[in-house]
């Protein structure tokens, strides 16, 4: 074969070896094209131990690309989104990468917008639990204390709370125990524990990484009561002045107002009430009327309907005597 015959027109048939290669190469494009796909996948967290991270989103898009023959077999199963929050700092308005990978060759997967999440110390707290509980008409309750799980005896049950150190301000833990009591002795166990804190009640469904946690979600509460009135009309009695009025003057007349108060508490202790004793005034050197304002005192576990009384002290020169001498 001559050489002439393959040199011949060269320019022409090198042109026509590139388009055929041109259109092999778009037939095979036509059937398996450059193809970009968006999937919503869990956004994995690795975050520092000393931090918490306060409704930080759950999920993210990542945008991923490649042949179609390729990204057909993307899945979430094979495509993960990551942030790393290991050496953040605590604050209101974090801003955090987001890493995107995907398993299968060949993808090209493009990193997501970067989020903003609140970030805080993570710390643990013990907190007391408080029982509330309202007696039945004619009923008084001297006692009502939380059990904690495991325990022998009626106890103050404390909780550990985890979680944001924002949250602890204030922070307690409540049983409400709703049924009213008219029983001398109830044990009741499994009651929901309630937290509160400076904001209101804290909102546990409030995603956060890690999750909050209370050792004890429940308590059993021991409540005791008795009986009897647990209220009553008792007056209100002066206490002999610590120092008495000036040489020659003496006390005619004591003004109490209010002179009778309802008291309330335990029926025990309000039966051996007869009435309420202020405290004591100083009279030293008084040589006409004397007004005091005086805080009412109440026994232990007795409250009152009044707080202060007005006291006042009549005072006359003394017939009997030679005032000033």
């Amino acid at each position: 074969m001559s050489w002439s015959i393959v040199t011949e027109h060269w320019r022409l048939k090198l042109l026509s070896v590139a388009l055929a290669v041109l259109m092999l190469g778009a037939v095979g494009f036509s059937v398996n094209p450059p193809t970009t796909g968006t999937l919503t996948v869990s956004l994995n967290y690795s975050v520092g131990p000393n931090l918490i991270l306060i409704n930080p989103p759950s999920k993210v898009p990542v945008t991923y690309s490649g042949l179609a023959n390729v990204i057909k077999n993307v899945n979430t199963n094979n495509l993960t989104a990551f942030v790393d929050a290991t050496k953040a700092k605590p604050g209101p308005a974090v801003t955090l990468n987001v890493t995107a990978k995907d398993t299968i060759s060949q993808v090209n997967v493009q990193d997501p917008s970067p989020i903003t999440v609140q970030v805080d110390a993570l710390q643990g707290k013990d907190i007391p639990v408080q029982v509330i509980a309202r007696a039945s008409p004619g009923w008084a309750i001297t006692k009502s204390v939380a059990v904690c799980p495991g325990a022998q005896q009626p106890n103050p049950c404390v909780v550990h709370f985890t979680g944001p150190a924002s949250w602890e301000t204030n922070l307690t833990a409540t049983v409400l125990f709703a049924p009213a009591i008219n029983v001398g002795t109830l044990d009741s166990p499994t009651q929901p524990i309630q937290l509160q804190n400076s904001n209101g009640p804290v909102d546990s469904t409030i995603r956060t990484v890690p999750s909050i946690s209370l050792d004890y979600p429940t308590v059993s509460v021991h409540i005791e009561a008795l009986p009897g009135s647990t209220s009553s009309s008792v007056p209100f009695v002066d206490s002999p002045p610590t120092h008495p009025p000036a040489a020659g003057y003496r006390i005619t007349a004591i003004t109490i107002t209010p002179n009778t108060v309802v008291i309330s508490g335990n029926p025990t202790v309000l039966s051996k009430i007869q009435y309420i004793q202020l405290s004591a005034v100083d009279l030293s050197g008084r040589t006409s009327d004397a007004n005091f304002q005086v805080q009412v005192q109440y026994p232990s576990g007795i409250s009152g309907t009044v707080q202060t009384v007005k006291l006042v002290y009549s005072i006359s020169p003394n017939p009997n005597a030679t005032p000033g001498g």
